[in-house]
């Protein structure tokens, strides 16, 4: 017969915790839980040599202040420092076509908030590493090219292996992206779709200084993002229809930068391709929850959307640090962790932020992908009055920066 109170003795003792997915979410995820004390493995499908690769593939990540704190916190943040890009100026414009970027239509300047900074750029070939040797550091157990084939949730949560080994734990958490296998076999289903839309990411360098700022500009087929990395180099989001990402990402380098050259402009000088070019589908995905018992989701696999605002990666970091609030404080009364009833706190923190956020991606996305007159008269206007209004301007900085809602503590000052 089970008996509730036995099982929480037995979790409060051995609090041991297994993520699947090895991705930056589930490192990051992995080191914080490590820190709090936690035993904690990952069960990671890709090989060591694959996630440690050093060499530049123009991959980077745009973190919001509150992202370097919490990574700050987690004691990553240090190895990545001398290689990461403050992002001292935002500026939001609008373009058609074949133009370039037409005038800017929002500033923002990071001295109008007191934090610093707004976010970094950080290259993957930093970040990776620096997650990989803190979770070496921390006594994480990355189980490393092996994936689970079944997964049992009752008194325990168990896994088998693609190695046919079982492991056993208090609590599994699925970071493996969009299409979850951790959250199917739980039974849970998504709310979904895609926008006929590619974002085509790469690297450029440049002639002259970026300053700092970052660029989005508006294109009728998707934005068009360009973030200051170290040195004279920024990373490129392209997005475009699927069709016309396609043709851009079979083209030969000289080719795809002459594509790009009448989109991006020509107020950073000459641009050259630097490192290998990256097609990702956009769409919107959200589980119909996060948790169940001795289950929760996190990063993509809860909630996956358009990288419009950036805020993807950012996103699954504030999953990060509730989850990791909410078990430390279950642990700290006693609690089991792997009950769901503690689960439903983090599933309660993070499920409006979430759906704010996948709504207003999928808004903005709908509203500027086009050249409509119309749409074009109305979102230029309505930017216009952020931009013009100093209190809607530094709401808006705040949001980018990661610091509005109900901050967890390790993103906290």
């Amino acid at each position: 017969m089970d008996n509730p109170r036995l099982d929480a003795i037995v979790h409060f003792m051995t609090p041991s915790i297994m993520i699947v997915g090895g991705g930056l979410t589930g490192c990051a995820l992995s080191v914080a839980l490590a820190r709090a004390g936690f035993a904690v493995t990952v069960i990671d499908s890709a090989p060591l040599s694959e996630r440690a690769a050093e060499g530049f593939d123009g991959r980077s990540y745009a973190l919001a202040l509150a992202s370097q704190r919490l990574l700050r916190r987690i004691r990553v943040w240090d190895a990545v420092a001398d290689d990461a890009q403050p992002m001292l100026e935002i500026k939001v414009t609008d373009g058609r076509a074949g133009e370039g970027p037409g005038g800017w239509m929002m500033h923002f300047d990071h001295a109008e908030i007191e934090e610093g900074p707004m976010g970094w750029m950080v290259e993957d070939r930093h970040l990776r590493p620096a997650l990989l040797a803190a979770m070496a550091e921390a006594g994480v157990t990355h189980r490393a090219e092996e994936t689970v084939t079944d997964q049992a949730l009752g008194r325990s949560a168990g896994v088998t292996l693609g190695s046919g080994e079982t492991v056993e734990g208090s609590l599994l958490i699925g970071c493996d992206g969009r299409g979850s296998g951790t959250a199917r076999r739980a039974g849970i289903g998504r709310m979904a779709w895609g926008y006929d839309q590619t974002a085509v990411v790469c690297a450029v360098a440049h002639e002259l200084d970026h300053g700092g700022i970052a660029h989005q500009f508006f294109m009728p087929g998707g934005p068009l993002a360009i973030l200051p990395l170290k040195g004279r180099r920024c990373s490129i989001v392209w997005s475009e229809t699927t069709a016309r990402a396609e043709a851009l990402l079979a083209m030969e380098d000289a080719d795809f930068v002459e594509a790009l050259r009448p989109a991006f402009g020509s107020f950073l000088g000459e641009i050259s391709l630097v490192g290998a070019r990256f097609g990702y589908p956009l769409g919107l995905t959200i589980a119909e929850r996060f948790v169940d018992a001795r289950l929760a989701l996190v990063g993509d696999a809860a909630h996956g959307v358009h990288p419009i605002a950036g805020q993807g990666l950012n996103a699954g970091l504030r999953d990060v640090g509730a989850l990791v609030a909410v078990l430390s404080e279950a642990r700290a009364r006693g609690e089991d962790i792997g009950a769901l009833q503690v689960l439903d706190r983090y599933q309660t923190w993070r499920r409006f932020d979430t759906a704010t956020l996948a709504m207003a991606t999928d808004g903005f996305n709908r509203l500027f992908s086009n050249d409509n007159p119309l749409a074009r008269g109305l979102r230029d206007l309505g930017l216009g009055v952020v931009n013009a209004v100093p209190g809607l301007r530094r709401s808006f900085m705040r949001e980018a920066a990661g610091l509005s809602g109900d901050l967890p503590p390790l993103m906290r000052p």
